[in-house]
């Protein structure tokens, strides 16, 4: 699996409305059964303005189904939970502690671990307003549906409206329901698999150890560590206690500097809030792994001139020059190791603190374990391999880890982006690729300044420019056509919007930039248009008579139902702006 490299990723619906809640449910399962119906509760009828209160989405799973808890343990394959919320103006919520999730039945008679039959998610929502008026809360459950055959990408929305009152009413039909859930001041974890998770983060911590044992291979480091122990030899005069204190100093001032580090991760990482269930986060995760297995195949390399400061640290004495030897051995094995230092990096944000650097202080310990064993047995130098050409090789091997971690990143992605904005992610990393190359090129240490402040500025542009190029950037939300999902909306008067298209149709691509466009999307939602997409990138015969209902024999095909016609508006081939606007127009 990749994952522990990391140590270290649908249906339109209808509202019911009744004693203030709201629920929704998705069709497509076997015999019309639902797999999932989502309701919002409230504890109370009528909330004050500044008081807290507690709210939680009920599931409720189809027989046999399904769901993913807020965080997928590593060896568990699915899609996590997230819940998206649009709140009046000046409302705030936050999680509360989702309950533990458990076994569930998955594909040929194996387990794995979710929710299945009635589950709440709560949460505590703080209101703002006047008494008087009412406020209308909606959440957007994300989430994967799965049974033992089969699964189902779910997006279901429900509402909820609350009259605002000068003193909060319980609603004491909700109040058994709240009874057995989290208290206000509850605080929410991270992962809601704890048992899974455990046992996986004890491997994710062994990982990290053998991380660090690692490093000690790479180029950067492993000729100064024979180097420093046998000076530290020389200087104890060949006493043995001598020799051991100056490895536990050694060890003290590496942990020390991963500890420092670790910090520093942690506080940026929560601040920036990583989800690995963000488009552009995971994006940002395969260019970063890309990057360095680009340094590590040799492409380009990442101060250079460390080995050389390496090279000078045997000549510190006593203890205290032990310890800060480890506070520099961490700086100086950075350029050579940053490819492992940086999968820790990616994975330590989304852990809580404790855990984080615990895991920082493992890559340190693996890092400090060869010196501290030489230390208390410097007979085990002779065994040591001498340095020589195979580290570089040993490196370059090692990069064939980080393009196939970069490629489960793509493979991830896929799940969330589509269309012409995942190809320019593809063609993003090429770019991407060709800045690392240009760097490695003319900006070694032995070309001349000029050459290397040219090469550093058009290396960093091409940089910028895959980036911006391959960047995921949200999209409408689209519905799988059927024919019996477009005679059900037709039937309950919804406006529909069919984009006929398939991946190897260039046109067809090039038609979903006008979906960007800002005058689109507002129309969309005032209109309350249906976007359903008729993917004929595989042969289906459905499709295939849908277009020759409409005299059509290839893609694209853009079609408007508006309701009350029974003739769809079709737009033509090549879409415009206007085009699309135009034919919105008509919609009453």
């Amino acid at each position: 699996m990749i994952r522990p490299f990391l140590a270290l990723f649908a249906a339109s619906l209808f509202l019911w409305p009744g004693g203030g809640r709201a629920q929704f449910g998705v069709s497509g399962a076997p015999d019309g059964e639902p797999p999932l119906k989502v309701t919002l509760l409230s504890e109370m009828s009528a909330v004050t303005p500044g008081q807290a209160f507690r709210a939680a989405v009920r599931l409720e799973h189809g027989p046999d189904w399904h769901t993913y808890g807020k965080v997928l343990p590593p060896d568990v394959v699915g899609k996590p939970t997230t819940l998206w919320w649009e709140l009046p103006e000046g409302w705030s919520v936050e999680e509360l502690p989702w309950p533990a999730t458990h076994e569930v039945p998955s594909t040929d008679g194996k387990t794995t671990v979710g929710y299945d039959g009635t589950v709440h998610l709560p949460v505590k929502i703080t209101p703002t307003g006047k008494p008087g008026e009412t406020a209308s809360l909606m959440v957007t459950v994300d989430a994967l549906a799965c049974d033992p055959k089969s699964c189902l990408p779910v997006r279901l929305d429900a509402r909820l409206s609350l009259k605002m009152a000068a003193a909060a009413v319980a609603d004491e039909a909700q109040a058994g329901v709240f009874a057995g859930l989290p208290s206000l001041d509850a605080k929410a974890t991270s992962d809601d698999s704890a048992a899974k998770g455990e046992r996986s983060f004890g491997f994710y911590l062994f990982a990290a150890f053998l991380g660090g044992l690692i490093l000690n291979i790479m180029p950067c480091v492993f000729p100064v560590l024979g180097i420093k122990i046998m000076g530290v030899v020389r200087q104890a005069g060949e006493d043995k206690r001598q020799v051991a204190l100056h490895g536990l100093a050694y060890t003290a001032g590496i942990l020390l500097c991963f500890m420092l580090l670790g910090g520093v991760v942690v506080s940026l990482g929560k601040s920036w809030g990583f989800q690995l269930q963000s488009a552009g986060f995971i994006y940002a995760l395969a260019v970063f792994f890309l990057v360095f297995g680009l340094n590590m195949a040799g492409v380009f390399e990442i101060g250079a001139a460390a080995v050389g400061v390496g090279s000078d640290l045997q000549a510190r004495q006593g203890l205290s020059g032990s310890f800060f030897t480890g506070l520099l051995a961490v700086v100086v094995a950075t350029p050579c190791s940053a490819p492992f230092l940086g999968t820790a990096l990616a994975f330590a944000v989304a852990l809580e603190v404790g855990p984080a650097l615990l895991m920082f202080a493992m890559i340190g310990l693996g890092l400090a374990a060869p010196f501290l064993l030489l230390s208390f047995v410097p007979g085990l130098m002779a065994v040591l391999p001498r340095p020589g050409a195979w580290m570089e090789s040993f490196k370059q091997g090692m990069s064939f880890l980080l393009f196939g971690t970069a490629l489960y990143m793509l493979w991830v992605l896929t799940g969330m982006v589509e269309g012409l904005p995942l190809l320019f992610g593809f063609f993003g990393l090429v770019v991407v690729a060709t800045a690392c190359w240009i760097y490695g090129r003319w900006c070694p240490p032995h070309r001349k300044s000029g050459v290397r402040l040219t090469g550093g500025v058009v290396a960093l542009a091409f940089l910028v420019a895959g980036m911006a190029l391959g960047w995921p950037r949200p999209e409408q939300r689209w519905e799988e056509w059927s024919p019996e999902r477009v005679a059900e909306l037709r039937t309950a008067g919804v406006p529909v919007y069919i984009d006929f298209t398939a991946k190897w149709c260039f046109t067809c691509q090039v038609n979903k930039r006008v979906y960007k466009s800002k005058e689109i999307k507002a129309q969309i939602i005032e209109k309350k248009i249906a976007l359903l997409r008729a993917d004929w990138t595989n042969e289906d015969v459905l499709i295939t008579d849908a277009l020759a209902a409409l005299g059509k024999a290839a893609v694209p095909v853009n079609v408007l139902y508006v309701p009350g016609r029974e003739e769809p508006v079709i737009l033509d081939e090549l879409l415009t702006e206007s085009g699309v606007l135009d034919a919105f127009a008509e919609l009453p």
